[in-house]
């Protein structure tokens, strides 16, 4: 039986004799499970720590999404490499680009990067390096022979060891294979007699060619064999580094490096956009470029340096270059290096020549960035990846702006946030390679926004309902 209290009956009775029936009639609300578990915000991951750079805010909670691998190695993340993923136009660049300017604003932060994607016949890190008074370094057949910038494969500030390994790594790019130990033999003692002789000047990939053509007699002598197998043994050897002297890549590595780049500057750009992306020339540039940075630009002085390397399959679907470039990383992390892959498609680096060496660096990335991708893709990325399934089910419905972010484990939807102030650096694809934003009067922008925003929140919600759909079936099992 239920006991009413008198006291509190009498009051209602007199309270709606003098005023009326105060109460109101709510109609109700009908909504799904799935829509109503939205307002449980428990359910969201715990983010990264509130010390470093600001890269949005996480979809499902709200909360301000920070991440730097600087902060985090050694607690939370075992090597600071990141890996981002993702289809064209999805903001990857935009990524990128704020990441970079936001890291610089810390006094200890040099950054390099590897530009491999151009527009109007300049890089498209360009306007970035214009806003903070820094000069690319463009690397361009055409304009080398007039007094555009070289790098020397032989300069001094390389070690020796570390100019031979770098011309054995040019010779293996172009020529697909290994080098057998008689080419190796005879690339090693014209370096080591170029090396000796030469100390007026730099010597320069002229002077190897020439003493591989011409082998002095004392090499052969010291192995006990003819000097005319010594010349045909480093016949091809010379022929791969004459491409570099009087080939299609001429006038960028066959002279004293250029005066005037700044290895000190918070910023170094290498702009490659004039450089065919589908020729051999790619691989063969980035490994000049990866062992010259190894040698002239990691030091021991405590600064923390950012490697960013656009177009990255490149690298990773060379056996030659991925093996050096996985040197690099390993040497880097005891010295402040973070490396930062920007792929397309993961299977781009773990179907080509290279598998064996992409593994290795793609394990070492222990922060993978995931944005829009297709269902198969996803898949196949989730299988490489170690994703959880819910992840990989909501890549594809992923709108520009967010993605999957994995930092050693910790699995999180984040929406990528740009200031007004960077707006204008950050969309410089005027070829259609990212969305541009519309001018805010502009009565489209509003529609834009509006798609966006319930396109994010139907995105949202369906992937809140695929995790609690799967937490509850592993609960019932």
């Amino acid at each position: 039986m239920v006991m009413l209290d008198p006291l509190g009956a009498l009051t209602e009775a007199f309270t709606s004799f003098l005023f009326g029936k105060v109460e109101t009639t709510r109609l109700p609300v009908r909504t799904s499970t799935g829509q109503a578990q939205a307002v449980y915000l428990p359910t969201a991951a715990p983010g990264l720590g509130d010390s470093g750079v600001i890269i949005g805010r996480e979809v499902y909670s709200g909360k301000g999404y920070i991440y730097d691998p600087f902060q985090l190695y050694g607690q939370q993340l075992p090597a600071p490499h990141w890996l981002v993923l993702g289809e064209s136009g999805n903001g990857k660049s935009a990524l990128e680009k704020t990441y970079v300017l936001r890291q610089l604003r810390f006094r200890d932060r040099q950054v390099v990067v590897l530009d491999a994607q151009g527009e109007d016949g300049v890089g498209e890190w360009n306007l970035i390096a214009q806003e903070l008074g820094i000069t690319p370094i463009r690397l361009d057949p055409t304009a080398a022979l007039n007094g555009g910038i070289r790098l020397n494969p032989l300069d001094p500030s390389i070690t020796t060891t570390g100019q031979l390994a770098l011309l054995r790594t040019i010779i293996e790019v172009a020529m697909g294979h290994g080098l057998d130990e008689r080419a190796g033999f005879a690339l090693k003692v014209a370096h080591a007699y170029v090396n000796e002789t030469i100390t007026d000047r730099q010597p320069v990939l002229t002077d190897i060619v020439e003493q591989l053509r011409h082998p002095e007699p004392e090499s052969a002598e010291a192995m006990n064999v003819d000097i005319d197998d010594v010349r045909a043994w480093g016949l091809d050897v010379a022929l791969v580094l004459d491409r570099l002297v009087d080939g299609d890549l001429r006038g960028m590595f066959d002279g004293p490096t250029s005066a005037g780049i700044d290895l000190d500057a918070p910023l170094i750009v290498f702009d490659l956009s004039h450089i065919d992306r589908n020729s051999i020339a790619m691989p063969i540039l980035m490994a000049i470029v990866g062992v010259w940075l190894e040698h002239t630009w990691i030091r021991p002085d405590r600064k923390k340096r950012i490697f960013l390397v656009e177009e990255a399959w490149h690298i990773i679907n060379s056996p030659f270059v991925a093996q050096l470039f996985q040197r690099l990383l390993k040497f880097g992390r005891r010295l402040g290096l973070s490396f930062v892959a920007v792929v397309h498609h993961l299977s781009d680096v773990v179907d080509g020549a290279a598998a064996r060496e992409a593994a290795a660096i793609l394990k070492m990335a222990s922060t993978r960035t995931i944005y829009a991708q297709k269902a198969d893709e996803a898949r196949a990325t989730g299988r490489v990846l170690g994703l959880p399934r819910w992840a990989v089910e909501i890549i594809p419905t992923l709108t520009p702006g967010i993605a999957v972010w994995d930092v050693n484990g910790n699995v999180q939807v984040v929406k990528h946030l740009i200031t007004e102030a960077e707006r204008p650096l950050v969309y410089t694809d005027r070829a259609m390679t990212e969305s541009s934003p519309l001018p805010a009067d502009d009565p489209r922008a509003a529609l834009n926004a509006a798609a966006d925003a319930e396109a994010e929140a139907r995105a949202e919600a369906m992937a809140m309902e695929r995790r609690w759909r799967d937490e509850s079936s592993e609960t019932v099992a």
